[in-house]
């Protein structure tokens, strides 16, 4: 098995995907929003009208215009997901088609593994809506000679206090709810399956995680206004179990950039889940 360099650049072919009301929902819900965010979690509460998340793009055609399957051959129990950003060009409407198209952006030796950064770009009505990139980090598969990529530490928060700080209480059943929306992968509820991956319970979707997060930045930043929420990105560092404590905290850098962190935990069980994270907004 061998990855291609020269898959830098390749394009997947576009894709229609479309969503509705429904499904805006059910993110929602699966990302532990409730009774207190009805404009996100009903449709039909008098003088409430239905907005959607602006992290919903990660679910939209659940692995749909992606350009992966350009890059080679390697093994996929070796991936392990590393970076994830939106970059929202307006809010996402309640229901709508946007046309996919994935990108393959580039490709990094590091040795024994290999990072392989990929971008989805989503038109609607001909206009750009959305656009999402992710870097994988697959083990075994580095050692061709390539290029290294950047490295180091990056939206390191200052050292005080943070300006604002949520904590969410994830359900022992979240996973079980986030997976309707396109990810069935068995890690997150099959105990067989995760014990496979050395974990002694399946583990939380990692952009469950990224949901959650997403969620409190808007409340605490964006005053729950989505047409304020520009672009989200973050690197994932560590698991998380369903039923766990997910504490966000954010500092406000300049007028239009947040820098923030998730935790998993509590006390001396509190680990860094998510870092590298930063917001801009309006």
């Amino acid at each position: 098995m061998a990855l291609n360099p020269d898959a830098v650049g390749s394009t997947s072919d576009p894709v229609d995907v479309t969503w509705d009301s429904r499904d805006a929902l059910l993110y929602a819900v699966g990302i532990g929003a409730g009774h207190e965010e009805l404009q996100f979690t009903t449709e039909n509460t008098k003088g409430v009208e239905q907005v959607v998340f602006p992290t919903f793009p990660v679910v939209v055609g659940w692995g749909a215009g992606s350009a992966m399957g350009k890059v080679g051959s390697f093994d996929p129990t070796q991936l392990v997901h590393g970076k994830q950003a939106v970059t929202l060009h307006r809010p996402i409407p309640v229901s709508g088609t946007v046309t996919l198209t994935g990108e393959i952006t580039g490709m990094f030796d590091k040795g024994k593994a290999a990072v392989i950064d990929s971008a989805t770009t989503a038109t609607l009505d001909g206009e750009p809506l959305y656009t999402t990139t992710s870097s994988v980090f697959i083990r075994g598969a580095g050692g061709w000679g390539g290029d290294r990529g950047t490295s180091g530490p990056q939206n390191v928060p200052p050292e005080r206090a943070a300006d604002h700080e949520i904590t969410y209480v994830t359900s022992r059943d979240q996973a079980f709810v986030y997976r309707l929306s396109g990810d069935r992968n068995p890690l997150h509820t099959d105990p067989g399956f995760a014990a496979m991956g050395g974990f002694d319970t399946p583990i939380l979707h990692g952009l469950c995680t990224y949901g959650f997060t997403g969620r409190a930045l808007l409340h605490a930043v964006c005053d729950s206004d989505p047409a304020r929420f520009r672009h989200i990105e973050g690197r994932f560092a560590s698991p998380v179990f369903p039923g766990e404590a997910l504490t966000i905290r954010m500092w406000n850098i300049d007028d239009g950039h947040t820098v923030f962190t998730t935790s998993a935990g509590e006390g001396e069980t509190e680990r860094l889940v998510i870092d590298q994270g930063l917001l801009r907004h309006s």
